[in-house]
């Protein structure tokens, strides 16, 4: 025999796991079908175990067997034995019962059993336990059908065990308690504010609307000094963070593999139709036939086998299993009753759509999506075990939670005495702490003391908290694809301490609003793609707001300058455009700068030079590198820019350079380099003020005698020219320090180089030169800076000289 036991099994999961996915219904047509179940067993036990027909043959007789029927067995009650109405017997006479003589063995009974059951007594009566025990072990395979089919069990195994973890997990506890805390702390924020006069709250109700909005994040919280004690809170030790982390990425998985697709509800309402479907032929075909259940059958057999021809049987059971006939029914009955209750909750509710709504309003998670398709039903499904497992599993759906998290592994890594090691000198001689590619800002970072600047590049999810005030020291933030939040503290904080900010960007709509808030910015630096068309929008345009602001650079594809840089106009005193190889046309809010002190246009596709620079009667500085420049008759109009000292033409197409470059009386530094210049014009040397001259990468063939007017020349540059012979006015310059001439065509070097007494460094390494003058071991201080010369040359000279230069 089978134990019920194993049938049991057959329709439920020997693990339990599965249960969050059983409806209150599911779970009572368990129950049903495992009371069928018992009906059938025992059904099928007595049909083995008893006897199932007992046969007595008929005396009489008749050519036409259908007119003998059996009801004298049905009536033998009533005929022997008559009632008076108390119940009693009529006549109490006593008389002896003879049986009647059949003259029939043993073996002759039970082939006509056997034979009568098999013949005469209808189907149904026969079989109906074991219809029973295959109809409910159908009921039960449709049931957990889709807990085996291959398309669906692997989602919701999966699904499952991602539900346990998450219902267990430590951090899930601790998500919804820092939420609960943060609300609460709302509300006692919001009860202080009730209390601040009206005056006050007038006063900085504008600076809240366009300050806090912007500045504040999801996981602001009011209270600074509980910032600095939250990680004290419901502590997450380091193995419990990375499973933690671990889950969120196979939430995330799970869901964009199950939400593509409805697999899962099309298999349950297919299973669910079966099961109706089912119980409509059951309960039809039952119907009509348990009344084929007698108790009396008779049956003609053969009379060359026994000599009779008509038996009248007693179906031993046929009463019994006519009970458990109707008690089956009923069942089926109520089993149908959920089976259709379920198709209704199917077809009733939208349930390809799920809503976080009231779970966001309890927890205070606001950033928890809505799901849809398969991952919607599975979750309609586990409310109806219990919604707690829908709210906490929704915690690993928040980005924020997910954030947070990852905030929190982050502190466990990145420790204060790691950050510490990490510090740097960086170009402003300022003590940086440079952090790459981080998952976020680490807490510790506001730990490490001494830090001025702090440069993060490619860190996501960036929030400044108001422990950016710990950082006493810190003037410089460079945000290098770094998009950032502020908290409304932080902000506050750096509105009064930050001088230097730099920002790179992949798109305009990640410059940070905040940005424009910070009063006491001195330095700005943009890279990114500021289009055409930033001078339509408001990117820029609050950067008036931004009245201490000296330095502004921007790197990035305009075709003109931004009208908002003209506000700037009363305090800008350098100005940076590095473009992108786009042809910059219009310059005409350059003429308000009157301030300007330094103007770089660098990679402007700019062919002449714009008319608004003459303009700028404080201009000091002015570079043009990397343009299209092929001539500057222009130059002239530099004369009306009286303090110009520094004029940088560099890595142009210059081929040729005017004789009134000389009005440029107050010229200092004048770089020529990286040219097509064949020659110098003489006029240029009357710049008399001259000390910083650089010629190199042109075509230059020789220089002129005028090269020894301006006497404070200090550093001379010919390198990579075609220079054959030098003037000897070039050494009566008597205060040159740095003179480099590598790879011209040099054949000689005149002994009067003993006469550049200041000289410190002297380049001359790939020329013609065959020897070197023995005077030039008499330059005194060319032997305590650097003398570049091949080795050959340098081994010709006497040892003496040799220690001079050594």
């Amino acid at each position: 025999m089978i134990p019920v036991g194993e049938f049991r099994n057959l329709g439920t999961e020997q693990n339990s796991k599965f249960r969050v996915l059983k409806p209150w219904w599911d779970v009572f047509s368990e129950y049903l079908c495992l009371v069928m179940l018992m009906i059938g067993v025992f059904g099928c036990t007595l049909q083995l175990t008893q006897d199932k027909i007992s046969c007595l043959p008929s005396h009489f007789t008749s050519t036409t067997p259908g007119a003998i029927d059996c009801s004298h067995i049905r009536n033998y009650r009533e005929n022997e034995t008559s009632h008076s109405p108390s119940g009693q017997p009529a006549s109490p006479i006593i008389r002896e019962m003879f049986g009647r003589k059949n003259n029939l063995d043993i073996h002759q009974y039970i082939f006509v059993n056997n034979y009568c059951f098999e013949t005469c007594v209808h189907w149904f009566a026969k079989y109906f336990p074991y219809l029973v025990v295959i109809h409910t072990m159908i009921f039960m395979v449709a049931s957990s059908f889709w807990f085996k089919f291959p398309g669906t069990s692997s989602k919701i195994d999966l699904f499952v065990n991602i539900l346990g973890k998450c219902f267990d997990s430590p951090w899930t506890t601790r998500a919804l308690n820092e939420v609960s805390e943060e609300r609460g702390e709302e509300k006692l924020f919001s009860l202080r504010r009730n209390n601040i006069s009206k005056d006050y709250a007038e006063q900085h109700e504008d600076e809240e609307e366009s300050v806090g909005l912007l500045a504040r994040s999801p996981s602001v919280k009011s209270n600074p000094d509980k910032i600095c004690t939250e990680s004290s809170l419901s502590v997450l030790d380091k193995k419990e963070g990375e499973q933690a982390k671990a889950l969120f990425e196979k939430v995330k998985k799970f869901r964009t593999h199950v939400e593509e697709g409805d697999i899962l509800y099309h298999m349950y309402v297919l299973q669910t139709l079966l099961k109706v479907f089912k119980f409509l032929v059951i309960i039809t075909y039952t119907a009509l036939l348990v009344p084929n259940i007698e108790v009396v059958v008779r049956c003609h057999v053969s009379p060359e086998l026994t000599g009779f021809d008509i038996y009248c049987c007693n179906h031993n059971k046929a009463n019994l299993f006519s009970k458990l006939a109707y008690c089956y029914i009923s069942f089926v009955c109520l089993y149908g009753l959920m089976c259709i209750y379920t198709l209704y909750w199917l077809f009733h509710r939208p349930l390809k759509e799920y809503s976080f709504e009231q779970v966001r309003f309890e927890t205070g998670i606001n950033d928890i999506p809505d799901v849809k398709n398969d991952f919607a039903f599975l979750l309609h499904l586990v409310d109806q075990y219990d919604p707690l497992y829908s709210k906490r599993f929704a915690v690993f759906l928040s980005e924020v939670s997910e954030s947070r998290l990852h905030h929190l592994n982050l502190n466990y890594e990145w420790t204060t005495k790691k950050l510490r090691s990490r510090l740097v000198k960086n170009s402003s001689n300022r003590l940086e702490l440079p952090l790459l590619m981080l998952p976020g800002l680490p807490d510790t970072v506001f730990e490490v003391e001494g830090v001025e600047s702090l440069k993060l590049e490619q860190v996501k999810n960036v929030t400044i908290p108001a422990n950016v005030a710990k950082l006493d020291s810190l003037q410089e933030l460079s945000l290098i694809y770094s998009p950032a939040k502020l908290q409304l503290p932080a902000l506050i904080h750096l509105q009064e301490h930050l001088k230097v900010l730099r920002l790179a960007f992949e798109s305009v709509e990640e410059i940070p609003l905040w940005m424009y808030t910070l009063h006491s910015l001195k330095e700005l630096q943009l890279t990114g793609p500021l289009m055409n068309e930033m001078s339509k929008s408001a990117t820029l345009e609050s950067l008036r707001e931004l009245r201490a602001l000296r330095l502004l650079s921007l790197r990035c594809s305009l075709s003109k300058i931004p009208p908002c840089v003209g506000d700037l106009a009363s305090q800008l005193q350098r100005l940076c455009i590095h473009n992108e190889g786009v042809k910059l046309q219009a310059f005409s809010s350059l003429k308000k700068l009157t301030s300007l002190a330094s103007l770089e246009l660098v990679g402007c596709e700019l062919e002449r030079i714009p008319s608004a620079i003459f303009s700028l009667n404080n201009l000091q500085e002015l570079d043009l590198r990397g343009n299209k420049l092929t001539t500057v008759e222009e130059i002239l109009s530099l004369q009306h820019c009286r303090r110009l000292v520094t004029l940088r033409l560099w890595h142009n197409k210059i081929s040729y350079i005017p004789d009134h470059i000389s009005k440029l009386n107050m010229l200092e530094t004048l770089d020529l380099s990286w040219n097509k210049l064949r020659k110098l014009p003489s006029r240029l040397f009357y710049c008399t003020k001259l000390r910083h001259l650089d010629i190199s990468h042109n075509q230059i063939t020789s220089l002129p005698p005028e090269v020894s007017i301006p006497q404070g020349l200090q550093f001379f540059s010919a390198a990579f020219n075609s220079l054959e012979t030098l003037p000897d006015e070039l050494f009566s310059c008597k205060r040159l320090k740095i003179l480099i001439l590598d790879n011209n065509c040099l054949s000689y070097l005149s002994s009067r180089v003993a006469n550049l007494a200041q000289l410190v460094r002297l380049d001359i390494k790939g020329n013609r030169l065959e020897s070197l003058p023995l005077e030039i071991g008499d330059c005194p201080l060319l032997r305590q800076s650097g003398f570049s010369v091949e080795d050959s040359l340098f081994d010709l000279l006497p040892s003496d000289v040799q220690k001079k230069l050594t």
